[in-house]
C-alpha cells in the first residue's frame, strides 16, 4: 500500500523513496509486527480475561497442566491481526503471492476462531469435529493450490525440484494441487498438535518463517537463484515482507507466551501459521527442504498417529501420552527443558534444510 501512496505523494522522491525498497519494507514490516503485538499485548490479554475467553483443562494433557486452567487463549488473533496490518501497509497488494498469503492466514485463522470459541463456550466440547475441521481446511487449501496452479505462467511455478540435483525436475501436472493441499493441511495440524507447551510452537514457526523468507527472496532474484540452483520465480521476493511481519509478531507474542505463559495462541494461531509456512514452502518450490525444517512438527504429528494406530490395533500405547512432548513430561522432563530442547532441534533442522540448497 505504501507504494501506491508514494505514487500520489509530492514528496515521493528522495528519502521517502527508500520505503519502496523491498529490504526497507521488510525491516519496517518486521518492526511493525513486533511493536503492534508488544503495544497491544497487555490490553489484549485484559480484554480476553474480561470476556472470559480462557483455556479449560480437558484432560488431554498431564495433570501438571491443571494450574494452566483459566489462562487466556486465542492470542493468535493478535499475531494474525498484526501480520495482516503489516502486510496491508508495507506489502505490494498487486502481488498474487501476498494476496494469497493473506488469504491463507485469514481463512485458516477463521477455522481456528470457530474451533476455539466452541471450546470456550462449552468446556466439555472438543471444538469442531475432526471431519468438519478437515472439510474446511480442504476447501481453503484447495482454493490456494488451484489458484497457484491456474495462475502459473512458467513451469518453475509448479514443477518439483530435488535438492542437490539441479537437473532433476519433476512435473506431476494437476497432481501438484493434491500434493499442495496435503502439505498445507498437514502443516496446519502438525503445528496445532505441537502447541501444547508454553512457547513450544511459536519459536520454531518464527525460525522456519525466516528461513523460508530468505529462500523466497533468493528465488525472486535472478543472480541469487542461479547461484543456489533454485528455480527463478519472479516476484516471490515480496513474500519476505509477510515473513518479516510474522517473525516480528511471533517474537512479540513470545514475550507473553514464554513460560509461564500469560496467554495461549489457541487454534486460531497454530492452524493459520502452520498453513502459512506451508504456503511459502510451496510457492518457493522447496517442499522437501520444508519437511526437513519442520522435523519437530512432523515428529509431533507422527507420535499422535502412531499412538492412535497402536491403541486401535494392539490396545497398547507406544508413548506415555501423545503428542510426544507430553511423553517427555511424564518421563520426568521439566516443561522449560522440553521447550528449549525442541527449539534447539528446530534450529538444527533448519540449518540442515538450508544446507540442502546447493551453493556453487
Amino acid at each position: 500500500m505504501i507504494e501506491y501512496l508514494l505514487d500520489f505523494s509530492p514528496v515521493s522522491d528522495g528519502v521517502f523513496n527508500v520505503l519502496t525498497y523491498l529490504s526497507s519494507r521488510t525491516i519496517i514490516s518486521t518492526l511493525t509486527g513486533l511493536f503492534v503485538v508488544l503495544f497491544f499485548g497487555d490490553r489484549f490479554i485484559s480484554l480476553i480475561k474480561n470476556i472470559q475467553f480462557n483455556q479449560s483443562f480437558d484432560g488431554r494433557a498431564p495433570e501438571t497442566h491443571r494450574h494452566k486452567d483459566g489462562t487466556p487463549t486465542m492470542g493468535g488473533l493478535l499475531i494474525v491481526g498484526s501480520v495482516i496490518l503489516s502486510g496491508l501497509l508495507w506489502g505490494d497488494l498487486s502481488n498474487k503471492y501476498v494476496l494469497l498469503g493473506l488469504f491463507c492466514l485469514i481463512s485458516f485463522a477463521g477455522i481456528g476462531v470457530v474451533d476455539d470459541y466452541k471450546k470456550i463456550k462449552d468446556p466439555g466440547s472438543k471444538g469442531l469435529s475432526s471431519s468438519t475441521k478437515i472439510f474446511y481446511q480442504i476447501i481453503f487449501a484447495s482454493i490456494i493450490a488451484l489458484t497457484l496452479y491456474m495462475s502459473a505462467k512458467v513451469p518453475n511455478e509448479t514443477t518439483y525440484i530435488v535438492p542437490f540435483f539441479k537437473d532433476v525436475i519433476l512435473d506431476f501436472g494437476i497432481v501438484f494441487v493434491l500434493i499442495s493441499i496435503f502439505i498445507i493441511i498437514g502443516s496446519s495440524n502438525a503445528v496445532n498438535l505441537t502447541d501444547g507447551l508454553d512457547g513450544l510452537a511459536i519459536l520454531p514457526v518464527i525460525i522456519i518463517t525466516i528461513a523460508l523468507g530468505i529462500i523466497a527472496w533468493a528465488a525472486g532474484n535472478t543472480i541469487t537463484s542461479d547461484y543456489l540452483y533454485i528455480p527463478y520465480l519472479e516476484t516471490t521476493g515480496e513474500l519476505l515482507v509477510l515473513c518479516g511481519a510474522l517473525a516480528g509478531a511471533g517474537i512479540g507474542f513470545l514475550w507473553f507466551n514464554s513460560y509461564p505463559a500469560q496467554i495461549f495462541m489457541g487454534d486460531v494461531g497454530s492452524l493459520s501459521m502452520g498453513a502459512f509456512i506451508a504456503f511459502i514452502a510451496i510457492v518457493v518450490r522447496h517442499e522437501i527442504v520444508f519437511a526437513v525444517m519442520s522435523a519437530v512438527f512432523i515428529m509431533e504429528a507422527m507420535s499422535v498417529i502412531l499412538q492412535v494406530s497402536s491403541f486401535k490395533l494392539r490396545k497398547k500405547r507406544i508413548f506415555k501420552m501423545a503428542p510426544i512432548h507430553h511423553h517427555f513430561e511424564l518421563s520426568g522432563w521439566k516443561e522449560p527443558k522440553i521447550i528449549v530442547r525442541f527449539w534447539i532441534l528446530t534450529f538444527i533442522f533448519v540449518l540442515i534444510g538450508l544446507s540442502l540448497l546447493k551453493i556453487r
